[in-house]
Parts: structure tokens; sequence; C-alpha cells
């Protein structure tokens, strides 16, 4: 089964700085987001993605607002 790669609307690379080159996908249980314009990979399991979006609590910190995730 192919995985379904989606794009981080208005996201920027940490790495190139590049606007709209993200996407994230699962993958044994892994979420992985990628920059398609240079080499930044990161990798967070399901419990480190729900650790840091609750334990942001500064008003400088980024903070998920949501996955879309189409039917």
């Amino acid at each position: 089964m192919k995985t379904k790669k989606r794009f981080i609307a208005g996201a920027n690379c940490p790495n190139c700085k590049q606007s709209d080159s993200l996407r994230v996908w699962e993958e044994n249980q892994i979420e992985v987001v990628e920059c398609v314009e240079c080499d930044y990979v990161e990798q967070k399991t399901p419990q480190a993605v729900e650790a840091r979006s609750h334990s942001s609590s500064s008003p400088n910190s980024e903070q998920l607002i949501g996955i879309f995730k189409p039917e």
C-alpha cells in the first residue's frame, strides 16, 4: 500500500527556510517530516508529538494547530 504524503501549508523548512516545501507522512507509527528542497528530515513518535504540542507555553513557541487528513 502506498503511503499518502501531505504538504504542510505555510510551513517553512528549519534548514533552508523555503516556504511550503515540507511534507509529512506516517511510517511504522513514526511521523516523518521532510523538505523537498533540501536534505532536512525529522522523525517523531506520536508520544513525542503529543508532549511537544502541550509543553510549549511561551508566546514565541510554535504550536501545531492541526493536521489535514483528506478522506
